[in-house]
């Protein structure tokens, strides 16, 4: 048998138990993967909790849609993966487990350069990130303010930014400008005084296009009154009230759903972020690493805003 962490109501981390569950079987167009981490991202906690509502839960809730490991099955029509093979697992639900069938075409290979932890860290994040500054049009020239920089979404957006020729404000808490600026980008404290703090930072430059990740209304209203183009002013967590003020939203609870274009932004996001992984150019800062029995631990140390970097589950 396998195990899994399911919910069976919507709570507080209590209403999460590891469960056993029958061993997966692969599709004939899927494989099964045998889970070796698995990543924890704030939407997980947001479902589990009702703060982003799904349908009525009518049977047991898998949690998780991030994680890697080793194909340990295949399915008749898969030709281009094999057992053995290691991959990580973007977009699929129920990572929080140690197997998992996962659709094929849901998978990128990883090389021996890339962690398992490396690869479970970037469905979400990663995916975000992409696919919002591609969303952008971001490129050489731009100067990009990005609120939130120090989380998963803000690290991975500075990355990618930054390997596209574009510079980066990023704004953060005081333990974390030293990451922000590691990662390429000039680090600015919240706190109120933010939009002269961040004209500062410009330097006399205009700032092209901005990316919120904070949700704040002080951060809002800095991306307003800095970028003159609103279509080239997003969010990623004020998805409700983004049409209100004139910008755009990338899912965060947003009415307006992606487009295919989009998803496919955001399938292509994996597979560069382990490229660039490979060449020393992508790092993933690391929080605590915890059992996967665990898991109600770390939605805990999510919602405690407890734990500074991507929290791994490890089977």
């Amino acid at each position: 048998m396998a195990q899994a962490i399911v919910q069976t109501e919507i709570g507080g981390p209590e209403v999460l138990t590891l469960v056993e569950v029958p061993d997966p079987v692969p599709a004939s167009d899927g494989v099964v993967v045998r889970i070796e981490a698995a990543g924890v991202n704030p939407i997980d906690v947001k479902q589990r909790s009702g703060l982003r509502p799904l349908p009525p839960i009518t049977e047991p809730r898998h949690l998780g849609f991030d994680g890697a490991g080793v194909v340990t099955a295949v399915g008749a029509e898969v030709t281009d993966i094999t057992v053995g093979a290691r991959v990580a697992v973007r977009d699929t639900r129920g990572t929080y487990a140690t197997a998992l069938a996962v659709p094929s075409a849901h998978l990128t290979a990883l090389p021996d350069a890339v962690t398992s932890a490396e690869g479970a860290s970037l469905g979400i994040p990663a995916g975000t990130a992409y696919q919002s500054l591609r969303s952008l049009d971001i490129g050489a020239g731009d100067l990009l303010l990005l609120h939130a920089g120090s989380g998963a979404v803000g690290q991975a957006a500075i990355q990618f930014a930054v390997a596209w020729g574009a510079s980066v404000i990023a704004t953060g808490g005081r333990a974390s400008q030293e990451r922000l600026r590691e990662l390429g980008a000039i680090p600015v404290e919240y706190g109120p005084g933010l939009e002269e703090r961040i004209r500062a930072a410009a330097d006399g430059r205009e700032i092209t296009v901005s990316l919120d990740g904070a949700g704040t209304d002080e951060a809002v209203a800095a991306s307003l009154a800095l970028v003159a183009d609103r279509q080239r002013i997003a969010t990623i967590v004020r998805g409700p009230d983004a049409a209100a003020l004139g910008i755009r939203a990338f899912s965060g609870g947003s009415p307006v759903p992606l487009s295919a274009q989009e998803l496919a932004w955001r399938a292509e996001a994996v597979p560069v972020a382990v490229a660039l992984i490979a060449e020393g150019r992508f790092s993933i800062e690391f929080g605590p690493e915890l059992p996967l029995a665990d898991a109600a631990e770390a939605h805990r140390l999510i919602e405690d805003h407890a734990a500074h970097g991507k929290i791994i589950l490890r089977p």
